[in-house]
Parts: structure tokens; sequence; C-alpha cells
């Protein structure tokens, strides 16, 4: 999520942050001048609050009435160092957590408080008084990179590239060595099975089991650097969605985890062959794939379908069917910020799937 302040350039509301909440059913904006809540499909605006100031991070607890708001813009609301719990029914704060910097991002479970700051995640019990539970440290995480499902947390480790994932029942920790680069993007699954994770070198995606810390899969987004904005995984994760600074949407066919191969998917490296790659439709040079001793670029699985996607900055991505996913810019360069629509169909060639964008619109224009 991107709460740096964002240059006003029109006269309408600049949005500084989109976040979905959990079931992605709603999406929540943090504004220059408040935040607003929209409905995910159709895009229609629920609530909108003018509070006079600006709003880097505002995350919604499901449809309840409760929000995590962190001041943000070039005229915060609040302190950017505070979280403030907002009930929406008495439009008041109703808690608020102190911190010695600024905080980058926020989830809320009905159990949990989970706030992200430069170089620690802390873990508090939704209660009033708020009760700290755990804090741990990570290597700079600027982008407030952190991944909350029912049953886990996943979050930078403290070595650039990793990721840890913990238990929220049992308290275990498990490292990944995910990357060799630090992380652009994490995101776990709805169903908590899943892990995916991009690195700021941005040509890769690697999924991984929650259940046995295995990389399933190492997807390739293509062969020159990129910046993953978001990555998102189906509602009966079958597929992922992730969007970068190359403009493109692109959609990954996952495969079920039963039928995955107890043997674990190694990380591509330039000195690796092909005999460990992974079995897909959407391998490239498939003849070549076969051969000995050539780099695993020739057999990565590229991407099912692709889209143009003009959403703008990092904003969000959210699945509101298995099919169907909706992307969410905050403007970036353009100043605009827009809600896209799109649909997976099966090609009309019977060869595989396409991807379709189905409508979109300017969500911050006069409703």
């Amino acid at each position: 999520m991107n709460t740096r302040p964002h240059i006003a350039t029109t006269g309408r509301p600049q949005a500084l942050s989109a976040t979905f909440n959990q079931d992605n059913s709603c999406f929540s904006v943090g504004l220059d001048s408040g935040f607003c809540v929209y409905n995910a499909d159709p895009c229609n605006l629920q609530i909108s609050r003018s509070l006079g100031a600006g709003i880097g991070v505002a995350s919604m607890l499901r449809r309840a009435n409760y929000l995590a708001l962190v001041g943000g813009g070039r005229s915060p609301k609040f302190p950017p160092n505070k979280v403030i719990i907002w009930d929406d029914i008495k439009q008041k704060a109703v808690i608020t957590l102190e911190f010695r910097s600024e905080v980058h991002a926020v989830r809320l479970s009905q159990q949990r408080i989970i706030v992200v700051l430069i170089g620690t995640v802390h873990i508090y019990a939704f209660s009033s008084p708020p009760t700290r539970l755990h804090v741990f440290e990570t290597h700079d995480n600027p982008l407030g990179l952190v991944a909350l499902s029912s049953k886990f947390l996943a979050f930078p480790g403290r070595t650039p590239g990793h990721v840890n994932i913990f238990d929220l029942a049992t308290g275990i920790v498990s490292i990944i060595p995910a990357h060799s680069t630090p992380l652009s993007a994490i995101t776990i699954s709805p169903q908590g099975d899943l892990l995916a994770t991009a690195s700021e070198t941005g040509t890769l995606i690697h999924v991984y089991s929650t259940a046995t810390s295995r990389m399933i899969r190492e997807l390739r987004r293509g062969i020159d650097k990129a910046v993953i904005f978001s990555l998102a995984i189906s509602p009966f994760s079958s597929r992922l969605a992730v969007t970068s600074d190359k403009n493109t949407l692109h959609v990954f066919e996952l495969p079920s985890l039963s039928s995955v191969s107890q043997t674990p998917v190694r990380p591509s490296s330039s000195h690796s062959t092909a005999s460990n790659a992974p079995s897909g439709d959407n391998r490239r040079y498939s003849m070549l794939s076969k051969l000995p001793l050539l780099p695993k670029y020739f057999s990565s699985e590229w991407s099912a379908a692709h889209a143009p996607f003009e959403g703008g900055g990092r904003g969000a991505l959210g699945w509101i069917g298995e099919d169907s996913v909706v992307a969410v810019g905050i403007g970036g360069k353009t100043g605009e910020a827009r809600w896209e629509k799109f649909v997976i169909v099966e090609a009309e060639n019977g060869g595989g799937v396409e991807c379709i964008r189905e409508g979109w619109r300017r969500y911050l224009d006069n409703d």
C-alpha cells in the first residue's frame, strides 16, 4: 500500500490508498480529505466521510462499522504514528494506538489488530483497551507488506526476500527464503492454503503451501525488470492475478494442492537446469525445456491470460468470483483513480482462456 503524500493535480479528491475488505465485497479508499467505501461490483459509493484532512490508510473489518485509519497526505488528519479505530456508526475514534514511528499498514480481524511499521509488525488483541500479544522484527518494509487470512499472517522476515508465516492458532512462525532480493508484494489465499510472493526484480512470482512451506509453483511475469504492484489469489485458490508498472494484468492458473508433486520446486537461477520445472500448459519453449543443461527460463510457467491495466499506482486487487477480478488504482502519475473489472473466459479458438476487461470507471468522479 502506498501511503506517501500525493500531490493534488485536479479539483477532485485524491486517493492515497485502496484496500479490499476480507471477502472483496467492498474496498476502502484513503483520501486527502477523508475516506470513502465502495461496493466492489458494481462500483457504487457506499460511505463518504469528509474529515477535512488526509487519511493515508483506511482498512475495513468485513462490512462492520469499524475501520482502522492512519493520517496521510500533505495535511494528515491524524499523526502518521497513530492508528485510529473508527466506529462509523458513532462517527468517532473508539481506540487509539500510538507508536514511535510511522504506521505503513493496518489489518483487522474480529480477534486481531495488525500494525506494520518500517521494521516491526505488532499484533494486538481486538479489545478495549487492546492487548499487545506479539512483536516481530522485519527487514525495512516501507510498502507495509502484510497478508492476513483466518489462519495465517504473512509479513517480511528479518532477511531481505524472506517471508514469515505466523500461525494465528499455535503461534508457530515458519520462515520461507522466498527471494534473494527485497519483497515487493505478498498475498495469502482466502482459504489460507497458499502464499504468493514477488521481489523487487519483478520477473518471478513464487507460490508456496502454507501448511508445508514448500514452493509449489514458480511463475514468470516476464524477462525484464518490473515493479509488481499487487498479487491476489482467487476464492478457491485456482488462479493468481498480478499487476505491475508494465500496465498489464496477468492471470496464472494454479494447481490444486492434492495434485502437486511431493518434490519441492527449486527457485530459478542462471545455473539451474530445466529438470525440476513444474509441468503445466503455459510453458513456452516446451520442446527446448526438455533439453538438458538449459536455463530454467525455457521451462518457466507463464500467465494463462493477460489484459491491459490502466489503474495506475499500487492500489489493490480483489477476486469477486473464480472468474472475475477487480483492480482498483489510486491514480499514479495520471491522477486518475480507476476501478476496472476483468473476467476470465474460454478462448474462442478453444485453447486456454482469455482475460477481458468488462468495465471501468473513474471511481472518484461525482456519483
